[in-house]
């Protein structure tokens, strides 16, 4: 890793980009918009809906097939998601962990790892977001993966990220720092009288 960086707390900040997010998303995992479009940080079900009109008319577009992540990318995705899937590219090259927060983020990942599969092996996912394609991303992205908190959180920012920071320090701690059974018991052996 870089300069003794081991991780990086990934997060957006933007209003409006769980739309592009969810386009993104619909394509690559040839989704129905509906089941992935959800309120963003407060929709009412009118608006959902509305939401979902419009990531149903940028995928009527074309311009993009789920094959093809990076043409994914240029066509429905917006800059954060580019600057986040150059950002987990670099990672897996650095060997650096990427703490993924929420929605945006994820659908960055699921195009990073669209684009390498061995980026997936670099990712924590932080948060669970309430965005319905939320878990379907994460899903296809690590199979079997599982966010580290579900608290309801909406933020983005990386906020939940920076939250889930000190469980993942205690985790790689308690892997690298805790003496093994084979390690305590030839301590105790050897300062046995």
């Amino acid at each position: 890793a870089a300069a003794g960086v081991g991780v990086i707390a990934m997060g957006e900040l933007g209003i409006g980009n769980t739309t592009p997010s969810s386009a993104l998303v619909a394509r690559l995992l040839e989704e129905e918009p509906a089941h992935v479009v959800g309120p963003g940080t407060g929709l009412d079900a009118e608006g959902v809906s509305r939401k979902a009109a419009v990531v149903q008319q940028a995928l009527a577009r074309g311009g993009s097939v789920a094959s093809d992540a990076l043409a994914c990318l240029a066509d429905l995705g917006g800059f954060e998601h580019a600057a986040m899937v150059g950002l987990m590219l670099e990672a897996r090259e650095r060997r650096i962990a990427v703490l993924v927060d929420g929605f945006i983020a994820s659908a960055a990942a699921l195009v990073a790892v669209r684009i390498d599969p061995a980026v997936r092996h670099q990712l924590v996912f932080a948060t669970r977001s309430a965005e319905p394609g939320h878990h379907r991303v994460v899903q296809a992205t690590a199979p079997g993966a599982e966010p580290l908190l579900d608290w309801g959180l909406r933020l983005g920012e990386a906020s939940g990220a920076a939250l889930a920071l000190p469980l993942l320090t205690a985790a790689a701690r308690l892997f690298t720092e805790v003496a093994t059974l084979e390690e305590v018991l030839a301590l105790a052996q050897a300062s046995a009288p």
